[in-house]
């Protein structure tokens, strides 16, 4: 399963959002982080994907980890943030 975490900020808030970033907390073991992915769209400032990968069963603790990590990016002027979680289709097929 991943959860992605898709978030934006103001082209002004650049210098606010990398401060932030060497205080991240480390991914458990059981998760695979990728991204952040980073585009800069005119009018649109930055815009960031990062990709959270983790066995379902630890849902719990992964959405837990996802939420401190998103908080390290609260008081970034204009931050906002959506996380979607997907699952693989051989899990979703367990759930019908």
């Amino acid at each position: 399963m991943v959860i992605i975490n898709f978030s934006s900020y103001p082209t002004e808030s650049v210098g606010e959002a990398v401060k932030r970033l060497p205080k991240l907390p480390a991914p458990p073991d059981y998760m695979t982080v990728k991204g952040p992915y980073i585009r800069n769209e005119k009018g649109d400032g930055i815009q960031t994907i990062v990709i959270y990968e983790f066995d379902p069963s630890h849902y719990v603790e992964a959405t837990e980890y996802i939420r401190k990590r998103i908080a390290s990016f609260y008081g970034v002027p204009g931050y906002t943030c959506s996380n979607q979680p997907w699952l693989e289709a051989k899990d979703a097929i367990k759930l019908l």
